[in-house]
């Protein structure tokens, strides 16, 4: 397999709606296998009840997946609810079976796809790092070393001979995930298990995972956070309903889920019910919009063409000083820039109940190529009071072609940052000068 350390090919894993997936005695499979002749004798007597053919009682979780991770790879797993990323995870780390296919690993693995896996309740947190040492082939001498480095990334030291089962699940996690980040093992698995710890810790696990990475082991990650990804990994893969759609660098394996999502595409978002629009007695949020120069509703603009963001909204009682806002971010979950309308007409003057719309215009060469969210506000500063406030409401695609007129010019090279401007350039030529003269 040479550098590579993890191959699958064709795997595929099926379940049975409403089966019992739990593990079952000696005992218990006797008598389901004696048990099964007559229920196939009755399946057959009765004959096939619409809706409930065999076809309908399966579902695949994963289907005909294949793709081959590298020594060193962090490798970016995404998709959505039900896509098949868990049910991956569980399949490579030897806790489910395939239905079919293939998996060649090359390694030890620690997994941590939930909080607290592979402890014993009863234990104490010391007891069960040598626990899982010796899961993973570590000698005592070996766990004995990471052990007070475990210790102080978990900041559990005072808990640290307690029974876990009396930890919180705050710190259940932590040290979780510091066993399964300092112990020796050549590829690490994280599933979406880190959203439940605070921001600070989920950054300290981050740069973790980035360091792990950087020492040469395998980081297989899975997460509904876009920035997360593409920050931490490399590569990625998308899964669709049980299929591999889609590997390749994280940014455009992000794009291309991003740009496949319903509201990661709308150009346009509308509340018809008066119910449903974001707001209260003050004021409601009717509808946003991207527009480009012609006035067109767009999912995708041109990067070196202006791009108007349009806010519809009802106020509902006057007399309040009203300051519409957005915020626009990229698919990094970088906030690229915040503006607020600052329009003399309407700045310290309180608005009559009735319809507006507000609008920003975005110049042209300005924004970077790539996937952007609009989140939108409308707010009062004396008191300060939040009317309404929409996150990615809706979404637009900078894209760039290769003419030339951009501020890329003839460069075909990635252009890091988080906006693209052009820039007005002088240069100033002197013929060179013969030596010896001033």
């Amino acid at each position: 397999m040479s550098d590579i350390v993890i191959r699958v090919e064709n795997l595929s894993k099926q379940y049975r709606i409403g089966a019992s997936q739990k593990n079952r005695n000696f005992r218990e499979a006797i008598k389901e296998s004696l048990k099964e002749p007559f229920r196939r004798a009755q399946r057959l007597f009765r004959g096939s009840a619409p809706g409930l053919s065999e076809s309908d009682q399966t579902i695949w979780a994963l289907k005909d997946v294949s793709f081959e991770i590298r020594g060193g790879d962090l490798l970016g797993i995404i998709g959505r609810n039900g896509s098949g990323k868990s049910t991956l995870l569980k399949v490579l780390s030897r806790i489910t079976e395939p239905t079919s296919g293939e998996v060649q690993i090359v390694g030890r693995i620690r997994s941590l796809l939930e909080v607290g896996t592979g402890f014993h309740p009863e234990l104490t947190g010391r007891e069960n790092i040598y626990l899982n040492g010796a899961i993973l082939g570590m000698k005592k001498g070996e766990i004995r070393q990471k052990f007070d480095e475990i210790v102080a990334f978990a900041e559990v030291e005072k808990f640290i001979d307690t029974p876990i089962k009396r930890y919180s699940s705050g710190m259940y996690l932590r040290l979780a995930f510091a066993v399964a980040a300092h112990l020796e093992s050549e590829i690490l698995i994280v599933d979406e298990v880190l959203a439940v710890g605070d921001a600070r810790f989920q950054r300290k696990c981050l740069n973790k995972m980035q360091e792990v990475g950087e020492q040469g082991r395998t980081v297989l990650f899975v997460s509904h956070s876009m920035p997360t990804i593409t920050r931490l990994c490399k590569r990625a893969i998308l899964l669709n309903e049980g299929k591999l759609i889609a590997e390749g660098p994280a940014h455009t394996i992000v794009r291309t889920y991003l740009s496949g999502s319903d509201d990661a595409s709308a150009g346009e978002r509308i509340w018809t019910n008066a119910q449903q629009m974001p707001g209260g007695e003050v004021a409601r949020l009717c509808a946003v919009r991207i527009k480009t120069e012609d006035g067109k509703i767009a999912n995708t603009v041109a990067i070196n063409k202006s791009v108007e963001v349009e806010m519809e909204y009802d106020v509902l009682k006057p007399g309040y000083v009203l300051l519409p806002h957005f915020q626009l971010m990229n698919e990094e979950g970088v906030i690229v820039f915040k503006a607020l309308d600052i329009d003399p007409a309407w700045r310290k003057r309180s608005r009559p109940a009735g319809h507006f719309v507000s609008k920003a215009l975005i110049p042209g060469n300005l924004l970077q190529e790539g996937l952007h969210f609009v989140w939108v506000a409308l707010i009062t500063l004396e008191p300060l009071i939040v009317q309404f406030y929409e996150p990615d409401v809706v979404a637009f695609q900078i894209i760039e072609s290769n003419d030339g007129e951009s501020a890329r010019g003839d460069y075909t090279g990635d252009i890091s940052g988080t906006v693209r401007p052009l820039l007005k350039w002088t240069t100033v030529f002197s013929p060179a000068r013969q030596p010896g003269t001033n």
